[in-house]
């Protein structure tokens, strides 16, 4: 499977990605020419190299107008009062929204395009506390995350990414001077994108992850974990415009991964005082809300009470929803969790015609194996529409 993996050690800011993604390219020129004629009013985007600490890269210059803005994302939303004397114009949403439609790509990418700012937008609403519908936008930091939106975009559909994963991301810590004031890092706006995402402070002061490159991950971006076994093909790295003691760059690794492996967590703990029905109960909305699997064990608790041990498996990025469902709907006080590598066969389903009619079937390959097995739904519905034992219909079928 192509897969793409993104280092963010420093964070991930919009044109670091889009600089990380570029290097990747093969037709280089071709690309800039591409998404300057996307159409993207007054805008010019150009790729010029870029060294941090010794490492070679890319950095995309994009211009407003002539001119290269540097620290403007968080001039996001103005008070009517701040905009009817500001000198600088604002758009809302729909403004937005009918300029995405006039680009000069496809449909696909303009509605990726959408569905990015819109994370963004709903994010302002929740920290202005105004509706989506309200929200209004720098005219020159809403145009230079137009632009590193579409060349992310562009860039991964040209890239033909199947699988695309990520590292834990460095947000950086302290204060950063925006149009509203002094606000925390990560800012309001970049802290709600990064809801349900691992993240963590890391050792730089300063901001080193924008609403932009927040939105853009949590968009495209399927686990966020370690780098997994994969065969490298190409190496790119997207440079910010700062320096600090580290290399201020996003790496992008792409390659091939031979066979799936992802990481799960495991939440486990011990019960002696609930029914049969309450612990059914629990495990169906564990299950319901996205559990990978949860089962039980007869085990042997203190005071030589029997008990069970209930066992939740689900992604990593699901641990604190199911942490609180264990807590709601269990009476455990306590909870155990473990992290492991978690290997699986690539699943698809299709539908196959038979002598009883179209069948599901699912089929799982990896690690030189292949396995088909229809769905059991279709065959307990012709069983029981035939008045036949489900063996029967697999021995009709030729499944044995």
């Amino acid at each position: 499977m192509k897969t793409l993996y993104l280092e963010c050690n420093m964070g991930a800011a919009g044109d670091m990605l889009t600089a990380a993604l570029f290097e990747l390219h093969p037709d280089k020129e071709g690309f800039i020419k591409r998404i300057n004629q996307a159409g993207i009013p007054h805008v010019t985007i150009q790729a010029e190299p870029s060294v941090k600490c010794g490492i070679s890269g890319t950095h995309m210059k994009v211009e407003i107008k002539g001119r290269e803005e540097i620290g403007i994302e968080h001039e996001h939303m103005q008070g009517e009062k701040n905009r009817e004397h500001s000198s600088h114009t604002h758009a809302g949403m729909q403004e937005i929204m009918d300029m995405v439609d006039g680009l000069h790509v496809s449909e696909e990418i303009k509605q990726d395009i959408k569905n990015i700012y819109q994370l963004i937008a709903r994010a302002e609403s929740r920290v202005h506390g105004k509706e989506v519908t309200e929200v209004h936008f720098h005219e020159v930091g809403m145009m230079d995350a137009i632009a590193d939106i579409t060349g992310c975009v562009m860039l991964i559909h040209e890239l033909a990414i199947e699988n695309m994963i990520a590292s834990p991301i460095t947000t950086g810590f302290g204060q950063i001077r925006c149009a509203h004031g002094i606000l925390p890092v990560p800012a309001p706006a970049t802290a709600l994108l990064l809801e349900g995402i691992p993240c963590l402070s890391g050792k730089i002061e300063g901001e080193l992850c924008t609403p932009t490159g927040a939105a853009i991950l949590k968009y495209f971006v399927k686990e966020f974990i370690q780098m997994p076994q994969m065969v490298i093909e190409k190496i790119g790295y997207g440079m910010g415009k700062k320096d600090f003691p580290a290399a201020n760059c996003i790496r992008a690794i792409m390659g091939e991964t031979v066979d799936h492996k992802e990481q799960v967590t495991e939440l486990c703990c011990n019960l002696d005082d609930m029914t049969p029905e309450e612990i059914g109960f629990a495990m169906e909305i564990l299950m319901e809300n996205g559990a990978l699997d949860v089962y039980t064990t007869a085990i042997g608790m203190k005071k030589a009470r029997p008990g069970i041990l209930l066992t939740v498996m689900c992604k990593i990025k699901d641990k604190t929803e199911m942490t609180k469902l264990l807590f709601k709907h269990t009476t455990t006080i306590g909870i155990r969790e473990a992290y492991y590598n978690r290997m699986v066969m690539k699943r698809e389903g299709f539908t196959e015609e038979s002598e009883f009619g179209k069948i599901r079937i699912k089929e799982s390959t990896g690690y030189g194996v292949k396995k088909r097995k229809p769905e059991y739904e279709d065959l307990r519905k012709i069983a029981r529409d035939r008045g036949m034992s489900i063996r029967e219909v697999k021995e009709e079928l030729h499944l044995f």
